[in-house]
């Protein structure tokens, strides 16, 4: 039985790091778009949709690449935050939860909206009719009516963010202990004729982790269908 090397245990632990982060990130802002494209009324409105929805069709690699081009030391953005507060994400772990966010975004949004739209918006202008203001009204009415699509949105997202590679190894690169995640780590260790039996260990361990993620979401949207019913 092939044993893992204390650098790809290191990955593992840096991928779950990535994902934890980069879902508590992605949540909220997820949370806030579909609400946007499930309530909001706008011109333009398919565009912002089809932009938020584009890392789902563009290859990762592309992403990444842009996010190099906006956030590198050198783009208008990273040169701002490296300059005013010393926020630097290329090469950093923490530009790994960037492209994380990125790729995964598509994901959660796609679930709350659905969510959100399974909302029966009588029971919304209801509580405007007893005085709620709009805010209110998302955190008392809406909000826990979409509860079952956040947690399949988290779900998924998690799962989408841990198994990431294109975008990240574009943007950050594949640097032991700072951004080599899991599929990076495998990555590294098909290209060594004796990294194949870790290669494949570290695929079946991603594909178990992926296929719990799977389940979870799947199980959480049963149950929350059960209770409603």
């Amino acid at each position: 039985m092939p044993e893992l090397s204390p650098d790809a245990w290191i990955a593992i632990a840096l991928s779950f790091k990535v994902a934890a982060v980069a879902t508590l990130w992605g949540v909220p802002l997820s949370t806030l778009l579909a609400l946007v494209l499930a309530r909001g009324r706008f011109p333009g409105k398919a565009l912002f949709d089809g932009v938020i929805h584009l890392p789902l069709v563009l290859p990762p690699v592309v992403t990444g690449y842009v996010l190099l081009l906006l956030l590198g030391r050198k783009g208008p953005v990273g040169a701002f935050l490296d300059q005013h507060f010393g926020i630097v994400f290329a090469f950093r772990w923490t530009g790994a939860v960037v492209a994380a966010v990125i790729m995964a975004l598509p994901i959660i949004v796609r679930a709350i909206r659905l969510s959100i739209e399974a909302v029966d918006a009588r029971l919304e202008q209801a509580s405007g009719t007893l005085g709620a203001g709009p805010v209110s009204t998302f955190f008392l009415v809406t909000l826990p009516l979409s509860l079952p699509g956040i947690l399949v949105g988290a779900t998924l997202g998690f799962a989408k963010a841990l198994g990431e590679f294109g975008a990240t190894i574009t943007f950050v690169s594949n640097i032991p202990g700072e951004t080599r995640t899991i599929a990076s780590a495998i990555y590294t260790a098909s290209q060594s004729p004796e990294g194949d039996a870790e290669a494949l260990l570290l695929s079946v361990i991603a594909a178990v982790i992926g296929l719990a993620a799977l389940v979870a979401s799947e199980v959480i949207a049963r149950r929350f269908r059960r209770a409603s019913s």
